[in-house]
C-alpha cells in the first residue's frame, strides 16, 4: 500500500511519518507538503500513487480538496490531528503517529 503523509512544510511531521512508515509491513511511504515553500510540495501524481492520505491538520485536507477535489475522490483521507509542534523525529511525535496511523495499516 502506499501512504502519502501531508503537512506544511514537509521538514518535520510528515517527513517523520514517511521515516517512520516506510517499509512498514511492506508499505511504501512519501511525504509533501502544502506551503509554497514546502521541501516537496503536494503534486497530483503523488496524490494518485497514494491508497490513504494522511493530513496532519485540517487545513491540509482542505488545501488538497480545494484543489485536487477530482484526483482524491474516492481515496481514504485521513485527518491525524498533530498539530505543528514537534521537531523532526521527536519522540513524542513518533509515538503519536503510530498510535494514530497503525490501525490503518495493519
Amino acid at each position: 500500500m502506499n501512504l502519502l503523509f501531508i503537512c506544511s512544510q514537509n521538514k518535520r511531521r510528515s517527513l517523520t511519518a514517511e521515516k517512520i512508515f516506510n517499509g512498514y509491513n511492506g508499505h511504501k511511504a512519501y511525504s509533501a507538503g502544502t506551503g509554497s515553500n514546502a521541501r516537496i510540495k503536494v503534486t497530483p501524481g503523488l496524490l494518485r500513487r497514494a491508497d490513504i492520505i494522511f493530513c496532519m491538520e485540517k487545513k491540509h485536507v482542505q488545501k488538497i480538496r480545494e484543489k485536487y477535489q477530482d484526483i482524491i475522490d474516492g481515496k481514504k483521507v485521513v485527518c491525524l490531528n498533530i498539530q505543528d509542534e514537534y521537531g523532526f523525529m521527536d519522540r513524542e511525535l513518533q509515538e503519536l503517529l503510530e498510535s494514530y496511523v497503525y490501525e490503518y495499516i495493519s
